[in-house]
């Protein structure tokens, strides 16, 4: 007789609890509430307690100076009376009843003369108090929230393409720790996620690399073959230019993932030169086409990568040289230090380009009115890695259409 067989067991549970462990008394977390709450509270106290006391040293005063005698009497006979605190009665002689009016006036004085003088220190007191109790509290405010001032430095830092930046907050286990310690998590799995990819890339960039070249090389052979028929020169030189757009899209697919990083090591580049080498490089394809390159160019030294600067001059250079106007086109290549930043500027002759059409323009494979590459002017990753190599540097760029036609584009960068 056949046994059934037995259901599979469940997988055992996980030993850890990948969840924050919970402490025993959590009403005893020093938490950001209790800590202001003990902070604003302490400080109040104190504030009370010194102006108490300033107040009761001040109600001293006034008790020690009214329990000296309002008049001495000189004669009993006469009524003669002395008084240096009732003027009005010294040196007079004046009937009983008079003379108790006169000493009840006094009083009433004096009393008023010793509130009055007691609420003018009092106030100046709370003043000098408030004064203080403000500075000290704007201190202790700032010291409270100085970490929220580190995470916003840190988020601006990774805003920046700068996803190495940790916070690492150290201190009381409160609510700012707790939420510095769940940003720097969310950072280290974006730039795992990001590395990755940016290795995927990069990997199948150079996987691509060897069957493209072969395939380069093979049809080079049977190019140089003088006795191949005319209709297998024409295909292979059809098939050579799709490889070579092959090699093309495959070196701007790796140029793209390494620019996306962070430039580590920086040198002084001065933009003009890169800019001239760029101009060089394009001037024969410029000439072809019946475009003129002008402008000048100002020395702008900036510290980064000569090799992916020169790239951003040259794709621009190229994007203006190649969509431009039929004939009698420009572009416009200058450099220059504005407001404590180097620019580097690339204007050209060209269609109408609508600015609702500007940001597509710097997606990858995109170009304008077309949803993907279908033209042999490139293959749609020039302006993408112009945006990514301008923040790997810590700058940017910006598009602008030029009235009548063409582009303004302008690549800023920290000095």
């Amino acid at each position: 007789m056949a046994t059934t067989p037995a259901p599979p067991q469940a997988p055992p549970k996980p030993t850890w609890d990948p969840r924050r462990p919970q402490p025993v008394f959590p009403w005893l977390r020093p938490t950001i509430r209790i800590r202001l709450t003990l902070l604003y509270g302490g400080m109040f106290l104190i504030a009370g307690i010194l102006l108490l006391s300033i107040i009761y040293l001040l109600a001293a005063q006034a008790i020690n100076t009214g329990n000296q005698p309002l008049f001495k009497i000189v004669s009993a006979d006469n009524l003669q009376v002395s008084s240096d605190n009732c003027p009005g009665i010294a040196g007079s002689r004046l009937p009983l009843s008079d003379f108790n009016t006169a000493i009840a006036q006094c009083v009433d004085h004096q009393r008023q003369a010793a509130l009055d003088n007691l609420l003018s220190r009092s106030l100046l007191a709370l003043l000098g108090l408030a004064v203080i109790a403000f500075a000290f509290g704007y201190a202790m405010a700032g010291r409270v929230l100085s970490p929220l001032g580190r995470i916003t430095r840190t988020a601006r830092a990774v805003a920046g393409s700068d996803l190495s930046r940790r916070i690492e907050l150290d201190g009381p286990d409160d609510e700012l720790k707790e939420l510095a310690d769940t940003f720097d998590d969310m950072l280290e799995r974006l730039q795992r996620a990001f590395t990755a990819q940016q290795r995927f890339v990069g990997n199948a960039s150079h996987e691509l690399r060897t069957p493209l070249a072969i395939n380069r090389t093979l049809l080079e052979v049977h190019l140089s073959d003088p006795g191949a028929p005319v209709e297998l020169q024409q295909l292979g030189k059809t098939l050579l230019a799709t490889n070579e757009r092959s090699e093309q899209l495959v070196e701007g697919l790796l140029l793209l993932a390494r620019s996306d990083n962070q430039i580590v090591e920086r040198k002084p580049v001065d933009l003009a030169e890169v800019a001239t080498q760029a101009v060089d490089q394009v001037h024969a394809e410029a000439e072809a086409k019946g475009v003129t390159i002008r402008g000048v160019r100002k020395p702008a030294v900036v510290q980064g990568n000569g090799v992916l600067l020169e790239r951003i001059a040259l794709n621009l250079l190229q994007n203006a040289v190649r969509y431009n106007v039929p004939e009698d086109g420009w572009v416009e290549v200058t450099t220059d230090v504005q407001h404590g930043q180097a620019v580097l500027s690339v204007s050209n002759t060209g269609p109408v380009v609508p600015a609702y059409e500007i940001d597509n323009l710097f997606e990858p494979f995109r170009r304008l009115r077309t949803e993907r590459t279908g033209s042999d002017k490139g293959v749609g990753l020039g302006l993408s890695i112009v945006r990514s190599v301008a923040r790997a540097h810590g700058g940017h760029i910006a598009a602008q259409p030029r009235e009548g036609g063409g582009l303004v584009m302008r690549v800023t960068l920290p000095v």
